[in-house]
């Protein structure tokens, strides 16, 4: 085994080694590990899809509205240091030139009128493809 797991699969191991009902329910074949890692990753720690597999005390202890808005904060704080500097400039960099290509594409479209009648005028006209002369 030469290879080490990804980051994100470590941290799904360490939620499920918390919630040891999650690994019954896959052996009881109501869950799935696929599903249950697609949730966990789209959803996060904190969704109320995982109320089911708490423990009965976390629930009895934990304050509904405090906890869903520390949950969303706790969520911002995770993507905020799991951010990649260098990763996150190349996407700016990339949507500003998307930008700019677009901003290109919609002046070429929006000419002065002089312009857009001679288009308009060569539109009317039906343009032959080969013109014959007689000699």
């Amino acid at each position: 085994m030469g290879k080490s797991l990804h980051p994100k699969v470590k941290e799904f191991k360490e939620f499920v080694r918390k919630h040891p009902k999650i690994v019954k329910d896959v052996r009881s074949g109501n869950a799935n590990w696929q599903e249950l890692y697609e949730d966990w990753y789209l959803l996060g720690e904190e969704d109320t899809r995982w109320d089911i597999y708490r423990d009965e005390e976390n629930k009895v202890g934990a304050d509904k509205g405090e906890s869903s808005k520390n949950g969303w904060f706790d969520h911002v704080g995770e993507l905020v240091k799991n951010m990649d500097a260098n990763q996150l400039q190349s996407h700016i960099n990339n949507i500003s030139e998307v930008l700019g290509t677009v901003q290109g594409v919609i002046s070429q479209f929006q000419s002065n009128p002089k312009s857009s009648s001679v288009t308009n005028e060569t539109r009317s006209k039906p343009s032959h493809p080969f013109s014959f002369r007689k000699d």
